[in-house]
């Protein structure tokens, strides 16, 4: 959101302080930034959950995948491997569902109904600059009858002029003081407002990561029995693949 005041003439006398003029902006300038910042944390939730979702999705799709595998068919080891795995993606794929769910419910709808109290404070600050251009018009008006000589028509039109400026003059200065009031008091109080959706935030994750460490160790039991290390792994791997590379039918011509 951002604030850009109307251009019109300036009566000579100030009527809002510097001070005063200079406080608002501060405040409302922490504002700005504030829903600036809210919207972007609510957009890069949604692409965190969107992204979690579809890697659970994935890996179950992989799972499925190696599970059809026709040497499945042939190696009971190997399809009992690919039906532990395919129970663990599923399982994890459930759990991150649950996560992302609670997730929506703690943190991004908060952050969305967070991001739509910015559209009425943005009205009430236009609602007061309209306020203030009212009063500096009206306020140049009664100068402009203040100059003039003093005849009995001048006199009469600057008393209808000040008798107009005096209710436009309250209505501003309620207006300004309101926001000057519960502008600093809305900014303090997204401590309080946030605090809760990140704990749950927090705990999701706990959670989610907890499950994921159990489902896995589960994993880990039922496929690694031969409890061999990464690096024999690899060279059990390349050794395979040096005997695939020795037969006739894939030799290089």
């Amino acid at each position: 959101m951002s604030w850009i005041p109307f251009k019109i003439g300036q009566p000579k006398k100030q009527i809002v302080s510097k001070t005063v003029e200079r406080d608002f902006e501060r405040e409302y300038d922490k504002l700005q930034k504030l829903e600036d910042q809210t919207k972007k944390l609510h957009k890069d939730m949604k692409k965190s959950t969107e992204a979690d979702l579809a890697m659970s999705k994935a890996a179950v799709k992989i799972s499925a995948d190696l599970l059809s595998n026709p040497l499945c068919e042939q190696d009971q080891a190997f399809l009992e491997s690919m039906t532990a795995l395919d129970t663990a993606m599923r399982r994890m794929d459930a759990f991150n569902q649950e996560k992302v769910n609670q997730i929506q419910k703690t943190v991004i709808d908060p952050l969305k109904k967070y991001s739509g109290v910015f559209p009425s404070l943005n009205m009430a600050v236009k609602r007061r600059e309209q306020a203030l251009q009212d009063y500096k018009r009206l306020q140049s008006k009664v100068e402009k009858y203040e100059e003039k000589e003093k005849t009995g028509p001048v006199m009469v039109k600057l008393h209808q002029a000040r008798e107009e400026l005096r209710p436009v003059r309250e209505d501003f200065e309620g207006k300004n003081k309101q926001l000057l009031d519960e502008m600093p008091k809305f900014y303090h109080s997204r401590i309080d407002y946030f605090q809760p959706s990140f704990e749950a935030l927090i705990r999701a994750q706990v959670v989610y990561f907890t499950e994921m460490y159990n489902i896995f160790s589960d994993l880990t039991d039922q496929i690694d029995q031969a409890g061999l290390t990464d690096e024999q792994r690899e060279r059990e791997t390349e050794a395979k693949l040096s005997e695939l590379r020795a037969l006739s039918i894939v030799a290089d011509d």
